[in-house]
């Protein structure tokens, strides 16, 4: 016999023997091993990626839900505001009593341990990201020009977020 047939006889026999063929199934063994690994850590990391969105969103969720409740009283804020502002000139009628005072600044102080801030921009350089301009007036000091010369509408922000932009008069 030659000896290329001797290998291929040898070769032949190792196929057969439960030897050969366990090694085989050790190998596609370790194969599926390594694939369910890796399939493993790659769910494993996109749960530990979900579960970050969601703790970020519940934070976003719990910083923001009182803002329908915010921008319903927000009226009722400007309407203490006026009557303030009312009792504040001598010449008006309307009288302000001290509960009133007292009620207002109660409101006003549990509203902003809640996160809202009033924004009154009188003075300020107009910008448009930040106010929303409803009238713009001659002014004769170059000064006053792009300055915000009266704020209609308060503005205000709940934490770090403009739930209302505030209504102001701008100069030109």
């Amino acid at each position: 016999m030659s000896e290329e047939k001797k290998n291929n006889k040898e070769k032949e026999k190792k196929r057969k023997s439960p030897f050969f063929k366990y090694k085989e199934t050790i190998k596609e063994k370790d194969e599926q091993i390594k694939e369910l690994e890796d399939k493993y850590l790659r769910l494993f990391a996109e749960f530990e990626n979900f579960k970050k969105r969601m703790r970020k969103e519940n934070l976003n969720l719990i910083s923001t839900a009182s803002e329908e409740v915010m921008k319903a009283i927000l009226p009722v804020l400007d309407d203490f505001d006026r009557a303030k502002l009312m009792h504040e000139d001598e010449n008006s009628p309307e009288n302000f009593t001290e509960g009133v005072k007292l009620v207002y600044d109660k409101l006003f102080s549990v509203l902003g341990s809640k996160g809202l801030v009033a924004e009154d921009s009188t003075g300020e350089e107009f910008d448009s990201e930040k106010h929303e301009a409803i009238a713009e007036i001659p002014v004769t000091d170059e000064a006053q020009k792009g300055k915000i010369i009266d704020t209609v509408e308060k503005g205000y922000k709940l934490k770090d977020k403009i739930i209302r932009y505030p209504k102001v008069v701008v100069g030109k």
